[in-house]
Order: structure tokens, then sequence, then C-alpha cells
């Protein structure tokens, strides 16, 4: 029996200047239906991410705060990277979408486009499985003016609320059976908010990720003789809200996080 092996790995197509922010009208391209009046409480609304409206915004904001992205598994240098993540990654892959995490409660006269409110971060879901009835809640960035607010816990619950309702609930949710969360095993913070809206622990899984050498600090020392001994590995706590848990007390718990006001 003779075989092969003829793969090659697939070729970069540079983006060009116009592509990085996406097509017009902006295409979300996401696996399942985005309803927006499902996704705000009376406090926080989630928008699709539209670089065109919200990324310089949004980047002005991170770069402001060299720490705020320490524990993720990218190390952007300029808007353009960023943009050029998000529409290779996330907007051309059906399974992740972005939004725009917007803070009702906080007028900003100088971005209009807001509806109203501020710009307090971004959320996402990722890894999305219409097969698996299951998704990701990552990429969530709080900005430090909205941090140890009611701007997590209602974002977070919105996209729970959204995933683990049932179709035939009102309003309507997608049904899925399980959320997951993943956290840097240093992010603490991380952890503690989706214990808070009821995820659970799960374990640890162990060199998840290959980091940029600009994450070395929070990093894993790799082994001797290893492909990128300058990169170092990063170890992910996994946690999951699913359906049992939902049913089980977690969908309370959501909502009394949500509704607190101190």
């Amino acid at each position: 029996m003779s075989w092969t092996n003829a793969y090659q790995p697939p070729k970069a197509t540079p983006l060009t200047a116009p592509e990085l922010y996406g097509p017009e009208p902006f295409d979300v391209n996401f696996v399942w239906p985005i309803h927006p009046k499902l996704l705000e409480t009376d406090r926080v609304k989630l928008v699709p991410f539209v670089p065109r409206i919200h990324a310089e915004h949004f980047w002005s904001q991170v770069e402001a705060a060299p720490d705020l992205l320490r524990y993720y598994p990218f190390a952007w240098t300029s808007l353009e990277a960023f943009l050029r993540y998000h529409e290779t990654y996330v907007r051309r892959d059906p399974e992740h979408v972005l939004f725009t995490i917007i803070d009702k409660t906080r007028p900003d006269a100088a971005h209009p486009a807001l509806d109203g409110g501020s710009l307090a971060g971004v959320i996402g879901l990722y890894h999305s499985s219409a097969a698996q009835l299951s998704t990701e809640i990552a990429f969530v960035v709080v900005l430090p003016a909205f941090q140890r607010t009611h701007v997590a816990s209602n974002a977070v619950g919105i996209l729970q609320r959204y995933c683990l309702d049932l179709p035939t609930a009102t309003p309507p949710g997608l049904g899925l059976r399980r959320v997951q969360w993943c956290a840097h095993l240093k992010n603490l913070a991380s952890a503690r908010l989706a214990e808070r809206m009821g995820f659970v622990r799960e374990g640890v899984r162990r060199w998840m990720w290959v980091l940029p050498e600009q994450l070395a600090r929070d990093g894993e020392t790799p082994r001797e003789g290893d492909k990128w001994p300058e990169k170092p590995g990063r170890h992910t706590v996994v946690l999951a809200c699913c359906w049992d848990d939902w049913e089980g007390g977690a969908k309370e718990l959501v909502q009394r996080n949500v509704d607190r006001r101190t």
C-alpha cells in the first residue's frame, strides 16, 4: 500500500487597507441569528463590533492601559494589527463574533454612534458549534473606567441568557447545551467573575496556548529543544455553564447579579 502527504500550509493573503474594516454593509457572518432586542438590559447593551464605528475608540483605550491585555494570548502593537486579527480570525470565521459593550448609564456626546451610551469594552462568542450546541464567552475586555461596576456582570449575563434560554422562552434564546469560559491560570479575576456568574470550574488545560514573546512574564517556560524557545506557554482554567446548571439555579443567580445596584 502506498500513501502520500501532499499538505501545503495555506498562503497568507495580505489584506488591503479597506479590507481591514470589513465589507459595507458590514457582514457579521455568524453561525446563529443575532437579535438586538435580546442583547441588552436596562443598563448595558451589546451590539456587533463594527470596526468603522468602534475600532479606533476601543484601541485608543487599550493603548492607554498597557496591562489591559496582559493575560490574553495576543500582543497587538497597533490598531492595524488588531484590525487584521479581527477581520481574519473573527469576522471571516462564522464560529466567532465580537460585540461592543455599551454602558447605557454613561452618555458620551463625543461618540453619538454609541446610541447615547459609552463604549465600555468588548465581549465575544468564540468556537461556536451549531452541531454541538456549544460556544465560548471569550475575549472579555472591560475598559478600566468601567471595571468593578455593573458592566461585566450585565455583559456576561446577557450572553448567558441569549445562549442558554430555550427558543420557546420569552424572550427566546438559542437553547445551547454548553457555554464555556477559559481564563489564564494566573488571571484570578477572570475565573472569579465566571464563578460569580454560575460557571463551574472543570479543570486546567495545560500548555493550551503558545504565547508571543511580549507576554513572557506571565507564561510558562518551554522545555529545552522546543521549536520556539523564546515563546512561552499558557495554562488555561476551563469553566462552563451548561443547560443543567442554568436550569438548576444559575439563571436566577445571573439575574440577581445583573439586577444588583451596588
